[in-house]
């Protein structure tokens, strides 16, 4: 455990790549394989199964240290982690311990499951007492369920290949479905991760069910009008729907089939569609698509998809409410063979003819003369249930990852839709910004004021802390970003929102309205679970409105249309 304590302060004190990189290599150097397997595991993404909440570990630290939780709570609006200010209040420890990583989670951690709570609070207050600062710091997240670092898979990667002497590529193939909680990391299946090439230059046979890496498209922000300079002419390109399901792989070997999720997840279980589609390929075929809702001939919205992501029993309602197929949009396996540098247009042709016959989707390529021509036809992509378009070369090979040097994919989204709204309530941030207030609460009119006049009562029915009549004019909160902003724009409206703070709640802190913020948002559903029953995908902030007053904010009326308009 010191050990990796040790590499999470040096990836957390840094924002250099190569030194996140180095200081991994040289963790792999010194660390024994198990402890190792474990890292690579939790420092790619794999989520430790939460023992107990962070509530309880805060009232826990309060006890052991002889504090008030008053002031626990006014550490944690200084600190801004819950396990760093558990951390930080606990007196120093007795003893220190030896035990690895792997010791740690599998011999303590993941035996606490099922335990009294009496016994997990009395085991995880003697363990903090082992450890200094760092290990409880990070006890606490493995507890808690909340275990994240900055460093991306990505890095993990190459640090692991520069290593083991190895192709970054071939690392990442080997890593898919490693943080799928389904496995325990052991110290064979990283050995396996790092082992040398054979004599002929290749591995040996995968598990059957193991997917390909994904390769992912760069973001496309440029106007159309240059398109034809930047990236040539659309000869050159095949041009298909972006769809709004998520992304996934069908795998079909050993007269069996497996379903990846992009996040490495096997959901074969929630999918028995896609499975039984999955009986009419041929064994040695791995296709990449899109995971979807399909209803009247067209996709259904994402939320209706949301009702089978995190179902594990998918019962014959749910089947008949929300069924579910595959648009496949390339073929990465092909009779056993890898046929992902194959160029698109080869990979497209194979495809077609694969999947003629079946009952698979089949992404159908878009056509038109100009890139202009495109941008028209883009237009109907919210009447179409799709997310813009994707752009993939012709030439183009299947890379891995977001990468530009073996093939080259963008997708060119619609722009977000956008809403006038005003900033109601106010949170402090995480990590660096935990002394700044960026996770923000956003608030429509009910209806439109019918003067400024009446708007201002009802901001000062607020500043006097007086309840909403029913009926009345109000402001109905319906979203919460934290992004978008700039660090000097941050500070601007943490200013404000310190000055104009009319009540506090635990973290959060209401205030009087005085700001409009532009909204963007990628989609937007209807939603029983909040008060203004509108739920949007994906808020960001764009811009603060300083032109616009608070009573020429939007309403709910105009959350209306847009959702009308998104169903076409």
């Amino acid at each position: 455990m010191k050990r990796f304590a040790q590499l999470f302060a040096e990836l957390d004190a840094t924002t250099s790549t190569n030194a996140k990189v180095d200081a991994l290599q040289r963790y792999f150097a010194q660390a024994p394989a198990h402890d190792a397997a474990w890292a690579v595991y939790f420092l790619s993404g794999g989520k430790p199964r939460q023992v107990t909440s962070m509530a309880t570990l805060a009232s826990l630290a309060c006890a052991m240290a002889g504090i008030p939780p008053w002031l626990f709570d006014e550490c944690y609006q200084a600190v801004g982690d819950l396990a760093e200010t558990i951390a930080h209040v606990l007196p120093r420890g007795e003893h220190s311990s030896d035990l690895g990583l792997a010791e740690w989670v599998e011999e303590r951690v993941l035996p606490l499951r099922g335990l009294p709570e009496a016994e997990v609070a009395a085991r995880v207050q003697a363990w903090w007492s082992e450890l200094d600062a760092q290990g409880r710091f990070l006890l606490s997240k493995l507890v808690g369920g909340g275990f994240r670092v900055g460093v991306s898979k990505l890095l993990v990667q190459r640090a692991l290949a520069a290593h083991a002497g190895l192709d970054p590529k071939r690392v990442a193939q080997r890593m898919m479905g490693y943080t799928d909680g389904k496995q325990m990391p052991t110290p064979e299946r990283y050995e396996a991760l790092i082992a040398a090439v054979d004599a002929q230059g290749g591995d040996a046979p995968l598990d059957a069910g193991q997917p390909y890496p994904f390769f992912l498209a760069h973001q496309l922000d440029a106007p159309p009008e240059v398109f034809a300079s930047r990236l040539g002419g659309v000869a050159d390109w095949q041009v298909e729907w972006k769809y709004d399901g998520i992304r996934g792989q069908v795998v079909r070997r050993a007269g069996r089939c497996w379903i990846w999720s992009r996040g490495e997840e096997l959901v074969t279980e929630r999918f028995p569609e896609i499975e039984a589609l999955a009986a009419a390929l041929p064994d040695g075929t791995v296709l990449d698509g899109e995971i979807l809702v399909w209803k009247d001939e067209r996709p259904a919205p994402f939320a209706l998809l949301q009702q089978r992501i995190g179902r594990k029993t998918v019962t014959k309602k749910v089947l008949a409410e929300a069924p579910v197929s595959f648009m496949a949009y390339d073929l990465l396996e092909q009779g056993g063979q890898d046929v992902r540098g194959l160029p698109q247009r080869e990979r497209r042709e194979r495809l077609e003819r694969l999947l003629l016959g079946t009952p698979f989707l089949l992404s159908p390529v878009q056509s038109a003369a100009t890139w202009l021509e495109f941008a028209r036809h883009r237009e109907r992509s919210r009447e179409l249930g799709v997310e813009g378009f994707m752009l993939k070369r012709l030439d183009a090979a299947y890379g891995t990852g977001r990468t530009k040097a073996e093939g080259l994919w963008w997708k060119w989204k619609i722009d977000p839709m956008t809403v006038d709204c005003v900033l109601v309530y106010a949170q402090a941030g995480h990590g660096r910004r935990a002394s700044v207030y960026t996770d923000y609460t956003f608030a429509v009119w009910n209806r439109a004021p019918e003067s400024a006049a009446e708007a201002e009562a009802v901001l000062e029915a607020i500043a006097r802390r007086d309840p909403a009549q029913p009926g009345a004019l109000q402001l109905v909160p319906f979203a919460k970003a934290y992004s978008g902003l700039t660090d000097e724009e941050f500070r601007q409206v943490d200013a404000i929102i310190r000055k104009t703070t009319v009540e506090k709640f635990g973290p959060v802190r209401s205030v009087r309205p005085s700001l409009v913020f532009e909204l963007g948002f990628e989609g937007i559903n209807r939603s029983g679970r909040h008060k203004s029953g509108i739920a949007v995908r994906f808020p960001r902030m764009l811009r603060i409105r300083s032109d616009k007053p608070v009573h020429e904010a939007d309403t709910l009326a105009q959350l209306e249309a847009l959702l009308g308009a998104q169903r076409g």
